[in-house]
């Protein structure tokens, strides 16, 4: 354990986990533990999935799932709007440099 971390204790599944973190990370940790044991409840809660190693990976393929889905569509957000925020731009800058000359 590192001289600044903190113990926080986590519940995941009904088990308690100590888990040592930064002190400013401690709501993040919180918040990341609640929402994996809400996925393990729901792969839990499904009935076909039994014993906590394999709830743990259908979660994780589940998280990881849904993780790499946002990231494709903000890559592709990113990818279609960056150009149009460049056109704009230009457009913009068009216009300034018309009002400046329009002042001389």
């Amino acid at each position: 354990m590192n001289a600044d971390s903190t113990p926080v204790t986590i519940n995941i599944l009904d088990k308690e986990y100590r888990v040592s973190c930064m002190p400013g990370e401690r709501d993040a940790l919180v918040n990341s533990a609640g929402f994996l044991n809400g996925k393990m409840k729901e792969v839990r809660d499904t009935g076909k999935v039994i014993g906590m190693d394999r709830i743990s990976i259908m979660a994780a393929l589940n998280i990881t799932h849904d993780l790499l889905k946002f990231k494709a569509q903000v890559e592709d957000f990113e990818q279609h709007t960056a150009p149009r925020l460049q056109a704009l731009q230009h457009k913009i800058d068009a216009v300034l440099e018309k009002g400046r000359q329009l002042k001389l």
